[in-house]
């Protein structure tokens, strides 16, 4: 049976923006960049926790899927603090940190566009 999620893709543009945008801001750390094809590179990162992995690619004529909400959901312990430390590299946030009955969340924005919960449950 499965036993874990390997990797997942996240649709970008710039492929030298978006993983400047991941290592520099968020902390993600490059497992493997190297060609892929002939207008791609596979760039995979992954958290210090090593089991999270995230794929920085846009298969050819897949370039739609790039940008506006994500289904992936980044976890913190703390969402205030993520949110202040994220907004003094620049990072763009869609909405500030907002208390629910189910947590704390505030939504993100990448450098392509694409936009993620920060959730703290």
């Amino acid at each position: 049976m499965i036993s874990s999620i390997q990797h997942v893709s996240i649709a970008v543009l710039d492929q030298d923006r978006a993983l400047k945008f991941y290592t520099e801001k968020l902390g993600f750390e490059v497992l493997v960049d190297h060609d892929f094809g002939e207008n791609q590179r596979w760039i995979e990162l992954k958290l210090k926790d090593g089991l999270t992995k995230l794929v920085l690619s846009t298969p050819e004529g897949q370039e739609n899927k790039v940008g506006g909400m994500s289904n992936v959901i980044f976890y913190t312990d703390d969402v205030k603090k993520t949110y202040n430390d994220l907004t003094k590299q620049d990072v763009e946030f869609t909405v500030p940190p907002t208390e629910e009955s189910w947590g704390e969340y505030c939504m993100m924005k990448d450098s392509e566009g694409n936009v993620f919960c920060v959730s703290s449950s």
